[in-house]
């Protein structure tokens, strides 16, 4: 994470938190997303991850 290392850090850190995320590995490569992008794409991963079926669209 170069030029927007930061920015992208704090937008993934929010994402995590509000998915109540606790743990986990997580693998950011920075090529100048806009925030809504790399929250999408976190939020994909996630979802992903935990196969869960039944998913509260509203706290995304």
């Amino acid at each position: 994470m170069k030029q927007f290392g930061e920015q992208i850090r704090q937008v993934v850190e929010e994402t995590l938190r509000a998915m109540a995320v606790r743990q986990g590995l997580i693998i950011i490569e920075d090529k100048g997303a806009l925030d809504c992008v790399i929250r999408a794409r976190l939020q994909s991963a996630v979802l992903r991850a935990v196969d869960e079926p039944h998913i509260d669209w509203r706290t995304l």
